[in-house]
């Protein structure tokens, strides 16, 4: 029986069966990757190819893309290991993908989508008695399809905003360690807030760029954001080893104590105290699913020391906070973002009971954006039509898109309707 040659395999081999007749074929070139983070995660966007010399008759068209995607770690479905990216545009460039008329540089922009899994530089594995998103390696060959030249050596990887951030963080109280992630706003002249973002369970280990990246949670650190406070913030990302529901014998969700509130809290006061810009009155802490958890945790812990707390897929269960802690935490100001098809983090069993305890007991400044389900806000992908997990919720707070209560109506501030992100920046706590 005659065996068929994989396709794959033979698009490969392209390059070298044009200089097959050649004594010394020449080296593969250089490129940099262009990863950017998009609401499902992060994405290798653009291809940058070095020396590619373009002229006015260089094409998109002429250009093919071809990756494989395998990690020590775990192992990856046999769809998602190789394949073929789409190439959408081309430009020149200089050699980090800044378009420029003259450039002896070509960047190749790459079609991306939250089902495309060939797009992206990570992989949710599971390792032992766990899962994590971790990097994998991630390697592109592309070939100019006219004359055979081609690109196959990295040269080094570009991360918008991410690369702003001071990666090399890390932690130690108590013999626990935690790495961390950190931005600091430029010629500051004032003191400026502080925004704290716990991450979610499938963020842990040592590399904060997971933690950052995973989601899209370095975007409080986009112009965008960054304007809605002044001169700026600062923006914290603590990453935990493990996990931050870890009680050291299993999960918690508030029936037991985990074994990282104290030491998380260190570093917050840590940070601030070797960072003198930092405003004390207005620390602001969030996070989603485990990163939910443990930012309720903090503030119910530490009422007095956060101006206000943002979070979304809360993973901490109702029926663990005791009335006197409602009591305690009531006139700390919080924005609860969730979606009633989680699955993975009730909300009959999370957020909607406590919502409703904190607003009993008299919380004035509480506000809860309750969507059906999570979807495409970009509208790239179908807009309302596509849906995502519905645990996602954390979309719509680093997207800077929540901006209703509970029953539906604006979050109005000063005589406007304002965003999650809007009314953060206003909270201030008292001296």
């Amino acid at each position: 029986m005659k065996k068929n040659i994989p396709i794959l395999l033979i698009l490969f081999a392209l390059p070298f069966l044009v200089w097959a007749n050649i004594d010394n074929p020449p080296a593969p070139g250089k490129y940099k990757l262009v990863i950017e983070g998009f609401d499902w995660g992060p994405a290798v966007s653009k291809v940058i190819l070095h020396d590619a010399n373009p002229t006015k008759e260089t094409s998109a068209a002429d250009f093919e893309v071809f990756v494989t995607r395998s990690s020590t770690l775990g192992e990856i479905p046999a769809a998602q290991t190789s394949g073929k990216r789409s190439v959408v545009y081309s430009y020149a460039s200089d050699e980090n993908g800044n378009r420029k008329d003259d450039g002896t540089h070509l960047t190749l922009v790459l079609a991306v989508s939250p089902v495309n899994p060939l797009g992206s530089g990570i992989q949710y594995l599971r390792m032992g008695n766990r899962a994590s998103n971790v990097w994998i390696d991630y390697g592109v060959t592309v070939v100019h399809t006219k004359s055979g030249k081609s690109w196959g050596e990295e040269a080094g990887r570009i991360r918008p905003i991410v690369d702003e951030f001071d990666l090399t963080g890390k932690f130690t109280h108590e013999n626990t360690t935690l790495t961390y992630g950190a931005f600091s706003p430029k010629n500051l002249k004032t003191k400026a807030p502080l925004i704290i973002w716990l991450h979610g369970g499938g963020e842990g280990g040592t590399d904060p760029t997971i933690a950052l990246m995973g989601n899209k949670a370095f975007n409080y650190a986009s112009p965008e954001i960054q304007v809605l406070f002044g001169e700026g913030a600062f923006v914290l990302a603590p990453q935990t080893p493990t996990f931050w529901m870890n009680s050291g014998e299993g999960m918690t969700r508030g029936q037991t104590n985990d074994i990282y509130n104290a030491a998380v809290f260190a570093l917050i006061q840590d940070f601030v105290t070797k960072n003198p810009l930092v405003d004390p009155t207005r620390i602001y802490v969030g996070g989603c699913s485990n990163g939910g958890y443990m930012s309720l945790k903090l503030i119910l812990e530490h009422p007095d020391y956060f101006a206000a707390g943002y979070i979304s897929a809360l993973a901490y269960n109702n029926e663990f906070i005791s009335d006197a802690q409602v009591q305690k935490i009531k006139n700390v100001p919080m924005w609860f973002v969730h979606a009633k098809d989680d699955m993975t983090t009730k909300p009959d069993e999370t957020v909607v009971p406590l919502y409703h305890r904190l607003k009993q007991a008299g919380a004035k400044n509480v506000f809860f954006t309750y969507y059906d389900n999570v979807y495409d806000i970009t509208g790239f992908y179908g807009g309302n039509d596509f849906r995502y997990n519905g645990h996602w919720s954390w979309i719509y707070s680093h997207a800077n898109v929540a901006r209703t209560d509970f029953d539906g109506s604006p979050v109005i501030l000063n005589g406007r309707p304002v965003t999650i992100m809007e009314w953060m920046a206003a909270q201030k706590k008292k001296k």
